[in-house]
C-alpha cells in the first residue's frame, strides 16, 4: 500500500511538474491541484486536505503578498511621477557604451546586499533601484531577472543566517561551513560572468571581449584577495577589522538619519511652494523615494511594511503638484491590480508548502506525506562521491516545483533522513548548499521568482528555461567540490 502510495506521489509530481515545465498547465493551477491531491493519495483525508492544506495554505504566505502588494504600490506611484523614468533615463547615461560592466556591478550590489538581507520586502525594494537601470542599458527582461536572480542567490551563500540550520541540525561549526561556502560562492560568481556575457551577445549588444577577459580577471583577483582574507586571516586581524567597521557604521548611521530628516523638511517645503503648480519637475529629494525603504529596513531595521508606507508618503510629498491626490491613489489601487497575477501563484505556493510539510511547516513533525516518503527517501544515500556527485546532479532538477530535493519543500525532511542514515553532515550541508542554486535561481514556485517576473512581464516558466543550464551546471561543481572535501 506504501509502495503504491509513493508512485502515486512521485506521478502527481512529474506530471504536474513536467505540465508547468511546458506549459501546458499555468502554474496557478497546477500548484493547487498538486496540493490537493498528493495529501490525499498519502491518506491525510478529504476533510484535513481542505481544511489544513487548502484553507490554512491559502494564508500561508500572507506576511509575503502583503509586502508585495506595498512594494507595487510605491513602484506604481514612482512610474506615475516620472521618478522611474528620471532613473532609467540617468542610468543609460551613467552605461555608456559599457553594459557588461554596469550589469557586472550591479550582480555585485545585489550580492553584497544579500549578504546581509533577506526575504520578498528586502529584494523588492533592492529591484526598484537595479531594475531601471538595467532596463536602461537594453538588455532584454529575461536577463534582467536573471542577473538579479543569479545575485540574490550569491549573497545567500555567505548570508550567514542562512547558516544557523546547519549549526543547529547538523551540529557543524562555522569554519565547517565556511570552507565550502567560499568556494562555492566563486564558482556562482564565475557562472555569473559567463551568463552574462553570454546573454549581452544574445541580446545583440556590443561585447568588448578583451576588456571583458582584462576586467573579469581583475574582479576575480579582488575576489579570491577578500576570500582568502576571511578564510585564512588570524582571528586577531579580523576582530580589530570588525570593531572599525561597527564603528564607522554607528558614525553612518546618525549621519544617515540627519541627511534624511533635512531631505524630508526640504520635501515638505517643495510640496507647499508647487501647491498651485502643474508643473512636472522632479525635485532632487524624490530620487531618494525608492532609497528610503532599503536604507529604514538596513540601517535602522523597520519594519517592511512600514518602510514602504514610509517610502510612499516621501515620493508623494516631494513629486507633489495640483491634483497629486489623485494620482497617489491611482498608484495605490493600481499596484494591487498589477500584483495580483504573482499574489495568486503565491496562495497554490503556501497550498503545496502545507500539503508537503503539513501545516505546522516543520520537517520534525508527523505528517502523513513526510512519513510516507522519508523510507523511501532513505535508500539512495550515497555511499561514495563519485555516486554523490552523479546521483544528485542528475537528481537536481528535483529541487524545481517544491520538488523532494527543494530545501523549501521536502529538503530539510531528507536532510534528517540522511543524517539519520549515517551520511557525513558536511556532506549533507554541500548538498543542500549546492542544489540551492538550482531552487534559488531556478524554481518558478519561489515568491521572488514570481514577483521578479510579474514586474519584468517575463513568464516563470521562461526564466526557468534560460537559467536552468547555468545553475544546474554550478550544483555540479559545486557537489563535486563537497565529495572532494567530505569523502
Amino acid at each position: 500500500m506504501e509502495t503504491l502510495q509513493f508512485i502515486l506521489i512521485i506521478l502527481i509530481f512529474l506530471f504536474s511538474a513536467l505540465a508547468m515545465f511546458f506549459r501546458k498547465i499555468p502554474a496557478l493551477i497546477a500548484l493547487p491541484i498538486m496540493a490537493f491531491l498528493i495529501p490525499l493519495v498519502s491518506g491525510v483525508g478529504l476533510n484535513n486536505t481542505l481544511q489544513l492544506v487548502i484553507g490554512q495554505g491559502a494564508i500561508k504566505l500572507h506576511n509575503a503578498y502583503t509586502v508585495v502588494l506595498f512594494g507595487s504600490m510605491l513602484s506604481v506611484l514612482l512610474q506615475k511621477t516620472r521618478v522611474a523614468h528620471q532613473l532609467i533615463k540617468y542610468g543609460a547615461e551613467l552605461a555608456g557604451d559599457n553594459p557588461w560592466t554596469i550589469s557586472l556591478l550591479m550582480l555585485l550590489l545585489i550580492t553584497l546586499l544579500f549578504t546581509s538581507l533577506s526575504g520578498l520586502g528586502a529584494i523588492i525594494m533592492v529591484a526598484t533601484i537595479v531594475l531601471p537601470i538595467l532596463s536602461a542599458i537594453g538588455l532584454s527582461p529575461v536577463t534582467i531577472v536573471g542577473i538579479f536572480l543569479i545575485g540574490l542567490s550569491m549573497g545567500g551563500i555567505l548570508n550567514v543566517s542562512n547558516w544557523a540550520v546547519y549549526i543547529d541540525v547538523m551540529n557543524l561549526n562555522v569554519h565547517q561551513i565556511r570552507q565550502f561556502a567560499l568556494p562555492m560562492f566563486f564558482l556562482t560568481f564565475l557562472m555569473a560572468m559567463s551568463y552574462i556575457t553570454i546573454q549581452l551577445y544574445r541580446d545583440g549588444q556590443n561585447v568588448p571581449f578583451k576588456k571583458i577577459l582584462r576586467n573579469g580577471l581583475i574582479f576575480v583577483m579582488l575576489l579570491v584577495g577578500i576570500l582568502v582574507f576571511f578564510s585564512a586571516a588570524p582571528q586577531n586581524w579580523i576582530v580589530p577589522v570588525n570593531q572599525l567597521v561597527n564603528f564607522t557604521g554607528l558614525v553612518f548611521k546618525y549621519a544617515l538619519a540627519v541627511f534624511l530628516i533635512v531631505a524630508f523638511l526640504f520635501s515638505l517645503k517643495f510640496a507647499t511652494r508647487k501647491k498651485h503648480s502643474s508643473s512636472e519637475e522632479i525635485y532632487w529629494t524624490a530620487y531618494l523615494s525608492p532609497l528610503l525603504p532599503l536604507l529604514l529596513i538596513l540601517i535602522f531595521g523597520m519594519n517592511f511594511i512600514a518602510a514602504f508606507v514610509c517610502g510612499l508618503i516621501f515620493c508623494y510629498l516631494s513629486t507633489y503638484r495640483r491634483g497629486h491626490l489623485n494620482t497617489f491613489v491611482g498608484a495605490i489601487l493600481e499596484g494591487g491590480s498589477v500584483v495580483m497575477p504573482a499574489v495568486v501563484l503565491m496562495l497554490g505556493i503556501g497550498m503545496l508548502l502545507n500539503a508537503i510539510m503539513g501545516p505546522g511547516g516543520n520537517f520534525k513533525d508527523s505528517w502523513p506525506v513526510l512519513e510516507l516518503l522519508r523510507p523511501f527517501m532513505a535508500q539512495i544515500v550515497p555511499g561514495n562521491g563519485l555516486t554523490y556527485v552523479v546521483l544528485f546532479g542528475l537528481a537536481a532538477p528535483l529541487a524545481l516545483y517544491r520538488g523532494p530535493l527543494n530545501i523549501w519543500g521536502m529538503g530539510y525532511g531528507l536532510a534528517a533522513v540522511f543524517l539519520a542514515s549515517g551520511m557525513n553532515p558536511a556532506a549533507v550541508m554541500g548538498l543542500l548548499m549546492a542544489l540551492g542554486q538550482v531552487q534559488g535561481i531556478s524554481d518558478p514556485t519561489n515568491t521572488h521568482n514570481v514577483w521578479l517576473g510579474n514586474e519584468m512581464q517575463v513568464d516563470v516558466q521562461k526564466i526557468l528555461w534560460n537559467t536552468l543550464p547555468y545553475s544546474w551546471a554550478v550544483a555540479f561543481l559545486g557537489l563535486s567540490i563537497a565529495a572532494i572535501m567530505f569523502y
